[in-house]
Order: C-alpha cells, then structure tokens, then sequence
C-alpha cells in the first residue's frame, strides 16, 4: 500500500510542485488544506479538501504531511504535524531562524519522525552536471566558484513574498537553494561576507545579494538579481585543470508548470544550447552533456526513509547548516564585515 500524504497550501509550490512528484513517486495525496476547493477538484479529483490544517492532522491514515504555504507558516505548522505524529517535509526555507529550526529538530527526534527540507535544485540537471564534473577530477583543484539565480522582475507586485513579516525577500527565496548547493559541493565555509540590496523602486524587502564564502583558498561567489533580463553565468567553476562554465535554468520547475508528467520521457532534459562547457588549462574546449534532471528523486528518497529506515534525502541537520550561513549574511550585511563561521 502508498504512502498517504497531506498537503498544506495549494498555490504554485502546493498544486504544480510537490502534489505531482508525489504521486510520481508512487504515494498518494489523500487531503489538501486550502480554500480553494475547486481547484483541488480539478487537479486532483476525488481528494478530501480541509478548511485548516488541525482537521488534516486528524486523519489517521495520512503519514506524511508537506507544508508548502508562505515562509512564517512553515515553522508552526511543521511542528503541528510533528506533534501529531506525521513525518513531515517542509519547502525551503526550513524556517525563519535557528530557533524556529532547533525546536523543530528536537520535536522530530521525540516523536521518532521524518523531517525533510525540500532542496529539490539538489537534483537540477545543471547541478548534477557540474557535481559530476568535479566528482571526476576533470577541473583538478578548485579555487574559484559563482553561482547565480538573476531573473528579470522589475516591478514589485502586491503578494506575500513583498512582505517581511511574511518571510518575503530573495534571500529567504532562492538564497536557500544557492547556498545548499555551495554547501553540497563544498561543506560549511570558514566566512561569509554579503550585502542585501533593495534595487527596485517601492521595494521592502531585499531583491538581490551578493554573499562570499571561503574556505582556504577558495572562494565562493553566490549572487541573485530581480533585473537582471538574462540568466548568463549561472555557473562558472575555475580549477587548476581547466573551467566549467553553464548558463540558463533547469527545465524541471516550467515543464511542471505547463502540466508535463515527471514521469515523462522528456521530463528533465534540457535543450543542447543549455550544455556545460569544459575549457582545460591548455585551451582545448568541449561541450559536455548535461545530467538529466529529477526532482521526483526527492520524494523516492522520502518513501524509503518512511519506509524503510534510509537516510531522508535532505536532512534537517543539512538544512540547518544552511539557516545557519544565512544567520550570518544577515549579519554580515547588518554589521558590514565578514562573518566566521
């Protein structure tokens, strides 16, 4: 028998994101907390809708329940879950703060339950490229690093994500993914040095940051723009053997948002243009094939920690290594210097 799963929130993340690659997966979404009834009906079916997320927690048969709701949300309605005895994956960010992601952490361990962060860029088809081409020793050793997310939204529009107190700005957005996938690659830097930037006219939370890492001699540049119009120099990683370098985004988020199953057999694959290019020290060039993108991998690994004891594919340890650096751009940018780590 599937998993059964909950989901709280039905927007963008809720409805075109995580009920998908769950069922992908092979689980079942049994309830949904949202207002939006109708739309639950038309997506999904014949699925138990929930004015509040007390009534979901209260199904027996549910066992896993995924908080996909605004940022400020995430942290109380996780620990509902938890105290109900639902394992529980949580999309970025874990939460607001340390506090909020160490009592979290310690429910999980009492009740003996699941606790995931949904970093799906983890399975990007560009990351898994680039995770590849330094897992071979192609690059030798690394010494210089960028990784960029600009995309082109000049006008601030009336939504939650522009607004502090609910968890808004690019920081807490996409800053999560950036520096999971800077911490996949390279583990925790010894300091962080950043600056938050709010560019846009009538904008109250930061729209972009510039954030240095190092460790060693290597140092990390991750960076993220709301007017940039175009995504050049997502990554470029410089090493004494030769440079990676790869522009534009995964396709996985815009097939999902057309309706494409990942199930599909073009589910994850991106167009040639999009390919890494590999110069070595001597000058030779090649493009080399991008990795197949698959987000659904995420929830394959949440069935089997559920099921089988595996390790879940995002721990909140991992997470919270995270929520930490990002404590410290905060105040790096507060008290502008750089921050050890």
């Amino acid at each position: 028998m599937s998993l059964s799963v909950g989901v709280v929130g039905f927007g963008l993340a809720g409805r075109q994101f995580h009920c998908p690659l769950i069922t992908a997966a092979g689980m079942q979404v049994r309830g949904v907390v949202t207002r939006q009834a109708e739309l639950v009906r038309q997506s999904l079916g014949d699925v138990r809708v929930h004015a509040e997320i007390d009534s979901l927690l209260a199904d027996p048969a549910i066992d896993l329940v995924v908080i996909a709701t605004p940022n400020h949300l995430h942290a109380p309605q996780a620990l509902a879950a938890l105290k109900a005895g639902k394992h529980v994956v949580i999309d970025k960010p874990f939460a607001l703060n340390l506090h909020e992601v160490d009592e979290l952490l310690c429910t999980a361990q009492e009740q003996r339950r699941c606790l995931a962060v949904f970093h799906n860029r983890r399975w990007d088809s560009d990351f898994l490229t680039l995770r590849k081409v330094l897992d071979s020793g192609h690059l030798g050793d690394i010494y210089r690093v960028q990784i960029r997310w600009d995309r082109f939204r000049p006008n601030v529009v009336e939504r939650w994500r522009e607004h502090e107190e609910a968890g808004g700005g690019l920081l807490l957005d996409l800053g999560p993914h950036l520096i999971d996938q800077a911490l996949c690659l390279f583990g925790t830097p010894e300091w962080v040095q950043a600056e938050l930037l709010k560019q846009r006219t009538g904008a109250t939370v930061e729209d972009g940051f510039e954030i240095w890492m190092g460790k060693g001699s290597l140092r990390i540049h991750i960076g993220c723009s709301a007017i940039a119009p175009d995504n050049i120099g997502r990554y470029q990683v410089h090493g004494l053997l030769g440079s990676l370098s790869k522009g534009g985004l995964d396709v996985q988020e815009p097939q999902l948002r057309e309706g494409m199953n990942p199930l599909s057999s073009g589910f994850g694959i991106e167009p040639d243009e999009q390919s890494a290019l590999f110069v070595d020290a001597n000058g030779y060039r090649e493009r080399l094939p991008t990795e197949r993108g698959n987000w659904v991998e995420f929830y394959r690994g949440m069935q089997r920690a559920i099921e089988d004891g595996a390790p879940v594919p995002v721990s909140g340890a991992e997470a919270r290594e995270v929520m930490r650096v990002m404590d410290a751009v905060r105040t790096s940018h507060l008290e502008q210097k750089r921050i050890g780590l």
